[in-house]
């Protein structure tokens, strides 16, 4: 399965250096939808939470790892996890540059789709969003 994870760029870095998904501000609903071995995606649409410059790129590509979701115990933050195996090559994509070749922006009012947090990307969408992340 793949998935669209739709976070702040500043959130998904901060992912990426500890290996970790959270999706939803940490609710556990997306990662228990998670399996090991799904791919996920990053769509930020902004690079800050709360900023209004919109970013609207693919901004990190991985694959969950092993084990169950956990919640994290971060001082008064208590966050849903999962372990995620990302790809440190990867490279940030504008939206724009795949928009016409994506099946998820070809239908009507996709992006209110985005404002669940955690969308299934179709296999062919995974495909053209990891050949533009990692080129060779």
């Amino acid at each position: 399965m793949n998935w669209l994870g739709v976070v702040s760029r500043d959130h998904v870095r901060r992912g990426v250096a500890l290996g970790i998904a959270q999706i939803g501000h940490g609710g556990r609903a997306g990662v228990a939808r998670m399996a090991p071995g799904d791919v996920l995606v990053y769509y930020s649409p902004r690079a800050t939470l709360g900023d209004g410059t919109p970013l609207r790129a693919f901004t990190a590509i991985g694959v969950v790892d092993d084990g169950e979701p956990w919640q994290a115990d971060e001082g008064g933050s208590r966050a849903w996890r999962r372990r995620v195996v990302y790809d440190r090559g990867a490279v940030e994509v504008p939206l724009d540059d795949l928009r016409h070749r994506l099946e998820l922006t070809a239908a009507p009012h996709w992006g209110h789709r985005l404002r669940r947090g955690l969308v299934p990307l179709s296999d062919h969408d995974a495909v053209v969003v990891r050949s533009a992340m990692t080129p060779s």
